[in-house]
């Protein structure tokens, strides 16, 4: 059930203007968590995919909720490779549109598991302009942004603008010369730090938990029952090895887990 957000949250005071109105379905104890905010390309490299379900899968680990505003690309490996249940998605519609409608699935579990919110009706379609207000709230809500991969044109420099006069940290992941030159332009330019070491890097926001032997973020991925070009595209090989082993099901076009 959507709800409006009747408290503050202090976070929110961070942007130009707080919020008219909110609204919000799931589990809003995860704003009490310590947040950390992913952002980045809807095209990344294969790297940087893996480097994203890495980054999101340790945090979620150490008890680290992970921000992200439910775009294809890097938003969504970030919800999915952090357990819907460890994620919190900033939506530029209204909570009953399920945009955008490739990651309708992965929206649902997290209204279910997560936590969902938005600063529009429930019936509200995305703008031009309520793009831009997700991706400020986003940044707002997170403690750090991290962004994983950028062109100097991309969406996701936007975020950073937000994110230095807030007076945020930023981190991105290092890529080569001539690649995510957004990023690179970050790091040049003293305004934003390196992650070199995924570890070292949560370890700076929360002591990191023992790996729990049946952890699989793949397997957790899986069940939010993603397109089967999707899954591919993210996890290549693995895909196919886990087919063989029986632990995923391929049927119409999507990827399911098989719960023993």
């Amino acid at each position: 059930m959507i709800h409006p957000v009747s408290f503050h949250i202090k976070a929110l005071e961070f942007m130009q203007r707080y919020p008219k109105e909110l609204y919000y379905v799931g589990n809003k104890a995860l704003l009490e968590k310590i947040k950390i905010s992913i952002v980045g390309t809807r095209n990344p490299f294969y790297s940087t995919k893996i480097l994203t379900q890495q980054l999101a899968q340790r945090l979620a680990q150490a008890g680290i909720c992970v921000v992200s505003g439910g775009a294809i690309g890097i938003d969504a490996i970030a919800h999915a490779s952090a357990g819907v249940e460890n994620t919190i998605l900033v939506s530029p519609t209204g909570l009953e549109v399920m945009y955008p409608a490739i990651n309708r699935q992965l929206i649902r579990n997290i209204h279910e598991n997560g936590l969902a919110m938005s600063m529009y009706a429930c019936d509200f379609k995305a703008t031009p302009w309520s793009f831009v207000a997700r991706n400020e709230m986003v940044v707002a809500l997170g403690d750090v942004l991290v962004v994983a991969q950028a062109d100097m044109n991309s969406g996701s420099l936007r975020s950073v603008e937000f994110a230095l006069k807030m007076g945020k940290p930023i981190y991105v992941f290092p890529h080569r010369l001539g690649e995510s030159e957004g990023t690179n332009h970050l790091l040049k330019n003293n305004l934003a730090h390196a992650i070199y070491d995924i570890d070292a890097f949560v370890n700076q926001f929360a002591p990191l938990q023992e790996t729990p032997q049946n952890s699989d973020a793949f397997l957790e991925y899986c069940k939010t029952n993603p397109l089967y070009d999707e899954v591919v595209s993210t996890y290549g090989s693995t895909v196919f090895e886990y087919e063989l082993q029986g632990k995923i099901e391929v049927k119409n076009g999507r990827v399911t887990a098989v719960i023993p």
